[in-house]
């Protein structure tokens, strides 16, 4: 495959997810807890990347706006298959519910998928980063650091280096 073609192709593959995430304030105000549906999520989001099972039945879909975006989203679905919370995950609260100990899945259950996970061989880690926004304006990186067992060992919190503000002109 030619290198322009591949250039065009993950030039408009990050155009369409930053035009999507771009909706999703007026996804979110067309949907209300206790009124809108499953049906009425899945119209606005589309297919969830994954779906969580919860006690007593409810079901949560994960919508994942990482790499480019800095939000995750989680819709609970209520045994009635009425929208019962949307949330966005990225938070602040939420970083601090990551302990060492817990175990990978045990996080991205928490935070939705990061954009990206790093393998160092060597040391025998893994690096999980979430981009996030942090008030009021700032790009930020929350980084999971699991050891070889896929078990938390310890987190941190930088700037998004990778963010448009970061990135210098042509």
């Amino acid at each position: 495959m030619p290198l322009i073609y591949r250039a065009a192709t993950a030039a408009a593959a990050a155009f369409c997810l930053l035009a999507l995430t771009a909706c999703d304030p007026q996804r979110i105000s067309e949907l209300k807890e206790g009124v809108s549906t499953e049906a009425d999520v899945r119209d606005r989001f589309g297919a969830p990347e994954n779906v969580w099972d919860e006690p007593g039945g409810a079901r949560t879909f994960e919508y994942n706006r990482q790499p480019a975006g800095q939000v995750n989203y989680m819709i609970t679905i209520g045994t009635d298959g009425r929208m019962v919370a949307l949330r966005q995950v990225l938070t602040p609260e939420n970083f601090a519910r990551v302990l060492p100990g817990q175990r990978m899945d045990e996080v991205r259950r928490l935070l939705g998928k990061p954009a990206k996970a790093t393998p160092y061989e060597l040391k025998k880690e893994t690096w999980a980063d979430w981009r996030y926004l942090e008030a009021p304006n700032q790009a930020k990186v929350f980084t999971v650091v699991y050891g070889p067992d896929h078990v938390v060992l310890r987190t941190q919190t930088g700037a998004d280096l990778d963010a448009p503000e970061f990135k210098g002109g042509k």
